[in-house]
């Protein structure tokens, strides 16, 4: 169940990483960041 979270956390990451090419504000690109390095850690952790 965490690598599906974690799978999911991070292409929601990833997603709005794509969407925040011109970045709108810091707080939703420290989101994005935060959702990807979650995701990647919940996925690959044994």
């Amino acid at each position: 169940m965490r690598r599906l979270i974690g799978l999911i956390l991070f292409w929601v990451g990833v997603g709005m990483a794509l969407v925040l090419i011109f970045p709108k504000s810091f707080l939703l690109v420290c989101i994005a960041a935060g959702l990807i390095i979650a995701g990647y850690n919940l996925f690959c952790s044994c």
